[in-house]
């Protein structure tokens, strides 16, 4: 069996002691596939160079609502820096961008910044990787503006069913986390029942979102396991066809051929 974890911050400064003997447990585990999100202009060099280093860790490249006041200064140069990031060969999509309505930031400035990442999927065909917290209505009206031939992922998924057949209408599949091994988590168990496990990506978004029982400790991608096998509980089906399929819902959504 193999697991691809669709978004781990695998670069962040929680790894730096052990992330070697982290992948070499991972691969031995059947995870052989990451991917790091971009959260910041800064961040994405130190993203790029660990998937150089490493077979099958690839990175994206984006501005995450939680990092855009650090970046205001330099906004008007951000569309120039994505396009220059996003040709490098391991960069395999446009995010984490998205809106947050639960941060300080106001929603329109967001929105605009939203705008210059959904612009530059559109016109590279590059997958997305968004993040959404209590702005879902938001983003579905933001989205309806493009066509995204390329479609992306809606990561952290915690809503309905109905909500994520919207998104997966729009070519959106969903990341789905830890956050289904809760069982109080009952309207995302029940989504991840139903929903056509096409529209279904993995993941782990490590170092945080800890699975149930390890509340307060650093998350890490070895937990694919974790949720793959709450995922097959749920569902009903064999973890090796939960883990087949998702691996190669990840690889085809970031265009990676073995």
């Amino acid at each position: 069996m193999v697991f691809f974890d669709s978004h781990c911050h695998f670069d962040f400064a929680d790894f730096d002691q052990d992330r070697e003997l982290i992948w070499r447990e991972c691969n031995a585990q059947g995870i052989t596939g990451l991917v790091i999100p971009g959260v910041a202009p800064g961040q994405w060099n130190t993203a790029a160079k660990i998937a150089q280093e490493h077979e099958n860790i690839y990175c994206a490249v984006g501005l995450h609502p939680w990092w855009i006041k650090n970046a205001e200064q330099d906004l008007a140069n951000l569309p120039q820096q994505l396009r220059d990031h996003v040709q490098s060969s391991k960069c395999v999509a446009i995010g984490e961008c998205g809106l947050d309505a639960a941060i300080e930031m106001p929603l329109d400035v967001q929105q605009n910044i939203m705008d210059i990442h959904l612009q530059l999927a559109q016109e590279c065909s590059v997958p997305l990787i968004i993040h959404c917290r209590k702005a879902h209505n938001e983003l579905l009206q933001q989205l309806k503006h493009y066509r995204f031939e390329a479609g992306g992922v809606i990561h952290g998924f915690s809503g309905s069913y109905e909500m994520a057949m919207q998104y997966w209408a729009m070519g959106f599949r969903v990341g789905i986390g830890g956050t289904i091994t809760y069982e109080r988590a009952n309207k995302t168990r029940e989504a991840v029942k139903h929903l056509p496990l096409d529209a279904i990506l993995l993941e782990t978004d490590a170092p945080d979102m800890p699975i149930q029982g390890e509340q307060g400790k650093r998350n890490s991608p070895i937990n694919i396991l974790a949720v793959a096998n709450t995922l097959a509980d749920l569902r009903g089906e064999p973890l090796d066809q939960i883990a087949a399929h998702t691996t190669h819902n990840a690889k085809q959504l970031f265009k990676i051929n073995d």
